[in-house]
Parts: structure tokens; sequence; C-alpha cells
């Protein structure tokens, strides 16, 4: 069996890709998607509500995006080095992705702050990332915070004033080396809104690493090989979204994240366990879900694992047919962009 990547390609007008978060978190645009027939209508962000009725559940991802890029030394040598952090691995050690490479052999020694915190190379692990030891007095996120600069994606160009823009209001848990940018749109007052009209709001937590952003090099996506993250679901989530499903009502995933936790920590009968655990969950289409009845995302790059998850639960064609449309309207792409409804 062959799923091409080149299937998944749209040209986007490079004026397109927001540079810069709106002032009001939930004024930007929404393209509504029926699943069922595929046809699109165009609505403002806070129109969401609209849709969501009592006893739904909202499921979302609260994880904390940490100032993941650190510029330090290597101090053999006196270069420069660039080193974005992962995936914490325990024991002060991280798995990191270290520029340029070649100058981070393991022994080599990385001072970063004048020497606030310093960083061993102890291995290389596959695809070139590195795993480094740290060593620090304190605490580490303080640290970070004082060193570390908010990790935004290559194709934003613009500096972020504000870092908690590239935040959600309900980010609780560190961990993340990217945003969970579904998440953005919403505002504490949409929130409580969707509660007041018997809206679940149920929390899950998947640290987001490269991986999801990562571009398919294969020409066949089956050879495509995605990167772990860890994910915690907790019994009260469990509870809920399980109750949801009994009750008749629909789960909505903020995010292709926490489609990817809940679909990793459900067992085949559809039911979601709590834990924690490590996912290398790639969905693409002809994948049957067992949990989400509907998704609430952003717009996705060309041939990315993002844009086969959302064509899973709507249909390539649907999926490529909406975002020409969201072209032809001007919308804003990527993650400070717009959001797309699938329901």
């Amino acid at each position: 069996m062959e799923l091409k990547k080149s299937d998944y390609y749209y040209d986007l007008p490079e004026e397109l890709i927001a540079q810069d978060p709106l002032q009001d978190r939930s004024s930007s645009r929404l393209l509504h998607v029926d699943k069922i027939s595929g046809e699109c209508k165009h609505y403002h962000f806070t129109n969401v509500l609209d849709f969501l009725q009592a006893g739904d559940c909202l499921v979302l991802n609260d994880t904390k995006v940490i100032p993941a890029r650190l510029y330090g030394i290597k101090e053999e040598t006196g270069a420069v080095i660039e080193v974005l952090l992962l995936k914490n691995l325990g024991d002060r050690c991280y798995e990191v992705l270290v520029k340029p490479g070649k100058k981070a052999r393991p022994g080599a020694v990385l001072n970063f702050g004048d020497g606030l915190l310093k960083g061993t190379v102890v291995d290389v692990l596959e695809e070139g990332n590195r795993k480094i030891q740290f060593e620090y007095e304190g605490i580490f996120e303080e640290i970070l915070d004082k060193l570390g600069e908010m990790p935004l994606p290559p194709y934003i160009h613009n500096k972020l004033e504000d870092k908690n823009r590239y935040q959600t209001v309900y980010a609780a848990n560190p961990g993340s080396a990217a945003a969970p940018t579904a998440g953005l749109h919403f505002t504490r007052e949409l929130l409580e809104k969707a509660e007041d009209k018997g809206v679940k709001i149920a929390y899950v937590t998947l640290h987001v690493g490269l991986g999801t952003f990562r571009p398919v090099k294969e020409d066949n996506i089956l050879n495509h090989h995605m990167h772990s993250e860890s994910y915690e679901v907790t019994e009260e989530t469990a509870q809920i979204v399980n109750e949801t499903k009994q009750n008749g009502g629909r789960v909505i995933c903020v995010g292709t994240t926490s489609v990817r936790c809940v679909e990793s920590a459900s067992s085949e009968d559809g039911i979601l366990k709590a834990g924690c655990g490590d996912t290398e969950i790639f969905i693409y289409p002809g994948y049957r879900f067992k949990i989400p009845d509907g998704l609430i995302t952003n717009f996705h790059l060309p041939e990315s694992t993002l844009l086969m998850l959302v064509s899973a639960m709507a249909g390539r064609e649907t999926i490529l047919s909406a975002y020409k449309e969201a072209i032809e309207k001007r919308y804003r792409f990527f993650s400070f962009g717009d959001a797309m409804l699938i329901l």
C-alpha cells in the first residue's frame, strides 16, 4: 500500500503566513467544514460556541511551552552553539537539537549565561539529535526563563513581543518545544461561556516535540517515522470523556495534539484510559478514530503529518478543497493564523 506525500501538497502564497498573533485571541476567523457533506462556511472564532451543545466535551492540551532555545558557547573553542530542548529524559538530561551539530560531539561541554547553566554532550541519538546532561544550581525552569527564548517556528520571522502570546491561556504543565496552536484562539471568557452552555472541559497533556512539525521526507508516507512525545491523561479527564461518549455527547478535540493524545490513550473499543506514556502515533486517511467526533485546528503546512491527520477526519479531497477556499478568502495560515472547525 502506498500513500503519496505529493497528494498533500498545496500552493500557499507566502503573504498568508501569519507573522504576528492578533491583538484579541478570539477575533480570528473560523472556517467550518461539515465532515459529512464537505460544505464550508465562514465565521469568526467566537461563533464556535454556536456549534457546541450541552453534553459535549472540549478536550484541550494544557502543555506549557518552555523557552527551549538556548545560545551558548563550546568551552573548548568558544564556538557559538544553538540548542533546542526537545524532551526531558530525566536525571537532568534532555534530548536536544544542536546547531551546528558537528561541533557537539560526545564529551563537548557547552556554557550558557556565563556558567549559569552548563551542559555536557553525552550521546548522539537518531537523526543527529544529542543527549545533553545539564549542571546548574537552583530551579531549571527559572534558569530557562532567564536564558531561553521561545522556540517560534522557522516560518515566523517577526520577534514576539509578549512570550505569553505563544502560550494558551490554560497552559499549566511545562515541557513543550512548540505550542498547541489551535488553543491559542481561546480566551478564559470563551471557555467560561462554553461551560455556561453545559459543555464539559477536559484537559490532557501532550508535550509537543519537533517530530510533530518535521517534514515528511519519504515519498510514501507509510515509511515516515514519527518521533516520540510524552503524554498524560488524568482519571478525571478519562471519566469526563467516557461519560460524554456514553451519554451520546460529542467529543471535540482542540488541536491535533489533543487528538494524538486521546487516540494513544484509548483502548480499541473506544474507552479512554488514565495514565502516562510515550506515543509515536501517526494518523493519516484510513485511520478509524476511537474518541473524537470533531476537531478545532489551525491551517497546516503542505505535505505535513498534521495535514494528513485532519485529512483522516474529513477526507483528503474535502480538506484540500477547504484549504483552496481559505486561500481564496485570504485566511491567515499556520501557528498565529486562523482556525478550522471540522464537525
